[in-house]
């Protein structure tokens, strides 16, 4: 991994082992615990930007490293480089139906240590795009309280089937709804002409959680008054348009006051 010096500046780094893999999980801040879970390519400056949000509001936060160079500038070749490797990974269920991605147990015990570290009802997990399903199924066997879905994308929306899907299995499905019955409540983020996290997959968590799926999708169509570009899809780093009155902002504003409620830590700022 590259680590440049000032991107991370402030998290410290460990190793935190489970399920037989050891990863670095990079953490900042005091109070109970948000994963955040990154995009492709990997723990980019906008990420941690996001991060140090979480952590400005009354959180703590973790970093795991899941893939690429932690702190590297995105580029178009360090994309698509990143997402090749993770393709093949056997860690991760880009194409499979009805099943989770096997790192998802490693993210179900990061959890649990967390929890047990930092306190609080619970934790809060935020995954973004690639990683986007992961907090949805990190509830079904975890002390999840506070999950955020930001523009997920697995599996890969190849066919309406894909497109649909929610990258879980049956009887997580029916664990996560269980804890929703129970007060539980999903956040998901997306833009509405994405792709890459489509419609179908929103529809599906509407019909699966009914009022416990908070949906927020924000208008990406073509000549759009916010300023929003027609391919625009990281709703939290890339495509955060960092002014006031944004819908991204609002979006963002959202997150950090789901978390802080849920975690409750107070009124975010």
């Amino acid at each position: 991994m590259t680590i440049p010096s000032e991107a991370l500046e402030g998290f410290e780094p460990s190793r935190f082992e489970a399920d037989g893999s050891s990863r670095v999980v990079w953490r900042a801040g005091a109070g109970p615990c948000v994963i955040v879970i990154a995009e492709i390519p990997g723990i980019t400056p906008k990420v941690v930007e996001f991060a140090r949000r979480v952590v400005a509001a009354g959180m703590s936060v973790s970093l795991p490293h899941l893939f690429g160079d932690d702190g590297r500038e995105p580029t178009n070749r360090y994309v698509i480089s990143s997402m090749a490797r993770a393709c093949v990974s056997r860690e991760f269920a880009t194409l499979a139906t009805g099943r989770s991605s096997p790192v998802t147990t490693w993210l179900r015990a990061l959890a649990r240590a967390e929890h047990a570290r930092c306190g609080g009802p619970g934790v809060g997990v935020v995954g973004m795009c690639f990683t986007g399903g992961f907090a949805l199924g990190m509830m079904a066997d975890a002390p999840v309280v506070a999950p955020v879905l930001s523009q997920p994308s697995l599996p890969l929306p190849l066919g309406a089937r894909r497109s649909a899907d929610l990258g879980c299995s049956a009887a997580e499905v029916a664990s996560i709804r269980q804890k929703v019955a129970g007060g539980a409540c999903v956040l998901g983020l997306r833009f509405s002409g994405d792709k890459k996290s489509p419609q179908a997959r929103f529809d599906t968590l509407r019909s699966v959680l009914g009022d416990g799926f908070i949906g927020v999708e924000l208008d990406s169509s073509r000549g759009n008054p916010y300023g929003h570009r027609p391919g625009a899809h990281s709703v939290l780093t890339e495509d955060l348009i960092d002014r006031e009155g944004s819908p991204t902002m609002d979006a963002l504003a959202q997150v950090l006051a789901f978390l802080a409620e849920r975690l409750d830590v107070g009124a975010a700022s």
